[in-house]
């Protein structure tokens, strides 16, 4: 029997709930345990966590069995590393003149960790490399559960995502990567305490 639909929709389901925080790093994964809640046998649920091993969300250890992959400061660093990097790449990448869309404002009661994905993967979008967006929107699932402490810890994160879905707006292309450069730098150096939010029971 093709499991096929059944593990697409289990995937999109336990992607959600990953980057939403329902399950700490380091956590183990037992399809078993996730199957009855996700209304799926083990199998789809199995071919499930394999995707998101494949994307970073999930991690296979020699031990045996699913796990969040835990969390440090010098990986959290690496990703914010790469994800300045990656739109940097992105932005210089972009047509002339810059042609971005105008990034929707009316999504401002939406959480910060989705406008940040929102806005960076509108940004990946205008590059003339199609495997920007890609890359962007795995790095903005890896890095969603970080993002939604970071107001806990950053008192300007809302007004540093503004500048910077204002200045790619109106295709500011040199002020949009001091401003990129500038956000993921802040990030890097608060890694540390970003670290130790995500770790925390709300």
């Amino acid at each position: 029997m093709n499991s096929g639909p059944t593990a697409e929709r289990v995937h999109e389901a336990l992607k959600r709930r990953i980057m939403g925080r329902e399950f700490r790093p380091g956590d183990r994964l037992d399809p078993a345990v996730l199957a009855a809640p996700l209304s799926s046998s083990v199998t789809p649920v199995r071919d499930a966590l394999h995707l998101l091993t494949g994307e970073g969300l999930v991690e296979t250890r020699t031990s045996g069995g699913f796990h969040i992959p835990a969390l440090d400061e010098p990986a959290l660093k690496d990703l914010y590393d790469w994800s300045a990097e990656l739109l940097g790449l992105a932005i210089r990448a972009w047509p002339r003149p810059a042609a971005i869309a105008m990034l929707a404002t009316d999504a401002e009661d939406r959480p910060i960790a989705d406008r940040a994905d929102q806005i960076f993967l509108a940004i990946a979008r205008q590059s003339a490399n199609g495997e920007h967006v890609r890359a962007v929107d795995q790095l903005n699932a890896r890095l969603h559960a970080a993002r939604t402490v970071e107001p806990h810890v950053l008192d300007t994160a809302e007004e540093e995502l503004a500048a910077i879905a204002s200045a790619a707006g109106s295709g500011e292309r040199d002020m949009l990567r001091r401003l990129s450069l500038y956000y993921h730098r802040r990030r890097r150096r608060a890694a540390a305490d970003i670290v130790r939010a995500v770790y925390r029971v709300d």
